[in-house]
């Protein structure tokens, strides 16, 4: 009985020391540059997106009401 609260103990003692490891760890971590690049291209994504959305209904508006001659 007592050897396993011995190792019900040692087994809570690594379990906090971990979550205090990884804790620690997340804290201090900076964004990395993968982080600022992914934002960029999502930027660029939407910018994209933006522009191709624009085109499509200029051209469609040019369809309904073609220029005249």
């Amino acid at each position: 009985m007592r050897t396993m609260l011995v190792s019900l103990a040692v087994l809570v003692v690594v379990v906090l020391a971990l979550v205090v490891f990884v804790a620690r760890r997340d804290r201090a971590r900076r964004p990395s540059d993968e982080d600022s690049a992914a934002v960029r291209q999502a930027r660029a994504d939407q910018h994209r997106h933006d522009a191709q959305r624009q085109a499509a209904s200029g051209l469609a508006e040019r369809h309904r009401n073609p220029p005249s001659t």
